[in-house]
């Protein structure tokens, strides 16, 4: 299948990665043109804009920070709309407003294209070792036509209803992970201020009730107090108002999660933003413990 891929950040490149190994004719294309360096020495074509990957493509991963910047991408100066071909399907890994994907599938269906939001969650190591989960929306012949690209990037694809269910379901996600992003921090901070044996503890936790992938991938993190990137707080911050956005406009009043957003908000001004989002655990170690 002849696919371009658009944002090559950390999610991005191991995606396109991805679709290499799986045998896949890819074409990159990233704002910083370096970061298509190490793809194309793998065999990937590059391309100037957006619309030069698109062209002949049978079908667009992309791959984004944020709702305007996709809309750039897709509908902006030199961006994919200009090059999309009849029947290439967009299959969008950001994650951004379900509202603005619903009315993105719209503009590219009357250009003769499909779109499927396809927001992913496993982090940076499941966007290394193609073991993301994906939620997916939109029209139930575009999601078939993606599925060569889906299956090359994620084990566990769930089609959760038309364009923007995806979306919603990652905000599902976020709001989730939000509470337990902080909860870990908060028990990590008590536990070190106990003097218990954490390793230990971290073992005897896992294989309970409190399991948790944030619990076994970044307990780790929050113990050493040192967070290495693997989401940024900066993103989950944007993918929490996301959330909160469409909570307020289906009229719920989600506290925790609005109550995490205020804590990165936090983090954010003093400089942690671009740190991963495990870095919650500063905020609970400075309310108390060693």
């Amino acid at each position: 299948m002849r696919v371009a891929v658009i944002g090559l950040g950390t999610m991005g490149a191991p995606m396109a990665r991805h679709l290499i190994e799986a045998g896949h004719e890819v074409t990159v294309h990233n704002r910083t043109r370096e970061r298509e360096l190490p793809l194309s020495v793998l065999g990937a074509a590059r391309a100037e804009t957006p619309a030069a990957a698109a062209a002949g493509a049978e079908g667009v991963l992309t791959c984004v920070s944020d709702t305007p910047d996709l809309e750039q991408i897709l509908f902006g100066t030199g961006g994919v709309a200009e090059g999309l071909e009849l029947n290439c399907v967009v299959v969008d890994c950001s994650t951004v407003s379900p509202s603005a994907t619903a009315d993105f599938a719209a503009r590219l269906r009357d250009r003769g294209a499909g779109l499927v939001d396809a927001p992913v969650s496993g982090g940076s190591e499941g966007a290394e070792q193609g073991t993301l989960t994906i939620f997916v929306g939109g029209e139930a012949d575009d999601v078939e036509r993606a599925r060569p690209i889906l299956e090359a990037i994620g084990k566990r694809i769930t089609h959760l209803g038309p364009s923007g269910a995806g979306q919603m379901a990652k905000a599902v996600n976020q709001v989730m992970i939000a509470g337990t992003y902080a909860t870990v921090g908060e028990g990590i901070a008590l536990a070190q201020a106990a003097g218990l044996p954490l390793p230990a503890l971290i073992e005897a936790l896992s294989a309970g009730a409190a399991g948790s992938w944030v619990l076994s991938n970044r307990a780790q993190n929050m113990v050493e107090d040192h967070y290495p990137l693997g989401f940024k707080v900066a993103l989950h911050r944007k993918d929490v108002a996301i959330a909160l956005d469409e909570a307020r406009r289906l009229g719920l009043d989600l506290g925790v999660a609005e109550a995490v957003l205020h804590e990165e908000d936090e983090l954010i001004a003093e400089g942690h933003g671009d740190e991963d989002v495990s870095a919650l655990a500063r905020l609970a170690k400075r309310r108390g413990g060693p």
